[in-house]
């Protein structure tokens, strides 16, 4: 990729950049959120169309006009959150839109399809049954999968988005011997990671954007964390989390025996006991999806459980509404940004506005005091970082990671006595996610509750005074940080008591 530029209003996304990528290697991407690392990727996937520069494939220049145009060239994308079916099979999923015909194309080969995909997962050491559907397998089989379905239709050039966000450690493990398979195949790999040790562990050479610009291509052989992050940054990073003893003082957040069930009766939250004291963090560790949000949703308000107590400061609020949880002194920063934390359609100064229209700071009756609101949104701008050209911008318009910082910013000034922070550092860069860990510490400092929520495993572990496992719904076990490692969590996370461990934090 020879000089990109790709421009959105107000915003050049890629300014001149540059990128050299060598057949057979594993290329990553590292940048701050707004950096131009996921730009870059759908200009070459062919979901952006470049305004200036040049994309070269085997020494061919080549014009993308659609993501069908670059899966024919021979270049793939596997998303972070996968696009499958769950109620097909592994072969339907991976043939799905290039299915083989029988009888004059008139029906469906589910034969000749289930023996293509058998033979292409033997050929990569994936270990998949063709037969199996998609909502019977774990979360590492379904990333293998969607890596089936780009080489299913040819891909020489495979793009990675932050691959490893939902495994657990030992799936990651998994994860990084298909890539030496594919590797040794001669396929070409790039990552877009924010995850600095594992882009030191996997890859061949690691790309640093930094503003919508190029700013160096570093040899993880030689670089280091430190160096990798100051890069991205452009100042030194604290990338250690330096925690404080202390002892932790009275309940604050009590859930007891509480249980979820979904329309079919299933438990998704399975008699859940957890306790967050004054000036503690008590991390949840588990992979997405196993009654994690149902959990959340039930704590905050969002949803009554079908049995169980949630208590705030010894006080009921089991089936009181989010209002009024905000009223007593929660605040939350939710899973879903996008669907949960902003209204899309509102610009930064109406979002800043969400969860204090009953303040009396904000509001007087019905009239909103523009001038205060527009100030606070200043303020998270400002204090978080959010890259944007001025308050008045709308959501959508922004970063992901951008509108997450956003988020936090709100819900941390609001000033509560307990907040749950679910996946606070989603797609956040890694000078962001310095700031977030230091604020989410003072809160803990100040005394305040955290119950946080958290799919980084390396996160869950510096932050947290306890960590409670879960599985299935259920709490496998709460453990001390410093008394476990993290495949002991690892086992945990996937339904497996370890043979030995200390720590034990009940």
């Amino acid at each position: 990729m020879e000089n990109i530029t790709k421009r959105f209003p107000g915003v050049v996304a890629n300014d001149q950049v540059s990128l050299e990528v060598e057949r057979g290697s594993v290329h990553t991407l590292l940048g701050e959120n707004g950096a131009g690392k996921s730009t870059l990727m759908n200009v070459l996937y062919g979901l952006y169309q470049q305004e200036g520069g040049t994309v070269y494939l085997n020494g061919e220049e080549m014009s993308f006009q659609t993501p069908q145009d670059a899966i024919d060239a021979g270049i793939g994308m596997i998303h972070q959150h996968f696009m499958l079916v769950d109620t097909m099979t592994v072969a339907e999923n991976v043939t799905l839109g290039n299915e083989p015909r029988k009888w004059n194309g008139l029906a469906y080969d589910a034969k000749r399809a289930r023996e293509a995909v058998r033979e292409l997962s033997e050929t990569y050491n994936f270990d998949l049954d063709p037969t199996d559907r998609i909502e019977d397998i774990s979360v590492g089989e379904k990333q293998r999968v969607e890596i089936l379905k780009t080489l299913y239709r040819g891909a020489d050039v495979l793009i990675f988005d932050e691959p490893t966000a939902v495994l657990t450690p030992q799936e990651v493990d998994d994860l990084f011997r298909i890539v030496d398979e594919l590797t040794e195949q001669g396929k070409t790999l790039i990552f877009i990671t924010h995850k600095l040790g594992e882009a030191m562990e996997i890859s061949d050479d690691i790309t640093v954007l930094r503003d919508g610009e190029n700013v160096g291509t570093a040899d993880p052989e030689t670089a280091t964390r430190e160096s990798l992050a100051e890069l991205m940054v452009g100042r030194e990073v604290m990338l250690d989390v330096e925690k404080t003893d202390r002892v932790p003082g009275d309940p604050v957040l009590s859930v007891d025996d509480l249980i979820v069930e979904n329309d079919d009766g299933v438990r998704q939250v399975d008699d859940v006991d957890l306790t967050v004291h004054e000036g503690e963090i008590l991390g949840i560790a588990g992979v997405d999806g196993n009654g994690q949000s149902q959990l959340v949703d039930s704590v905050v308000g969002l949803e009554v459980p079908d049995e169980g107590t949630v208590e705030l400061y010894g006080e009921d609020v089991t089936d009181v509404s989010r209002r009024e949880h905000i009223k007593r002194g929660m605040s939350f920063v939710p899973e879903d940004r996008q669907a949960r934390g902003l209204v899309m359609d509102f610009d930064l100064v109406e979002n800043a506005l969400l969860g204090n229209q009953y303040d009396p700071s904000f509001t007087n009756g019905p009239r909103v005091n523009w001038g205060t609101t527009r100030e606070h949104a200043v303020d998270i701008i400002d204090e978080y970082d959010v890259r944007t050209p001025n308050a008045a911008t709308s959501s959508e318009s922004l970063s992901g990671g951008n509108q997450q910082k956003f988020i936090v910013g709100r819900e941390i000034l609001r000033d509560s006595d307990v907040l749950v922070a679910s996946h606070p550092t989603r797609g956040v860069d890694v000078g962001s996610i310095e700031f977030i860990h230091d604020q989410l510490l003072e809160l803990r400092d100040e005394g305040k509750g955290v119950l946080l929520v958290s799919s980084k495993l390396d996160e869950v572990q510096q932050l947290s005074d306890r960590i409670a496992v879960i599985y299935e719904g259920e709490i496998m076990d709460v453990v001390d940080p410093d008394g476990v490692t993290d495949r002991d969590i690892g086992l945990l996370m996937a339904g497996e008591m370890p043979e030995t461990y200390g720590g034990d934090a009940e």
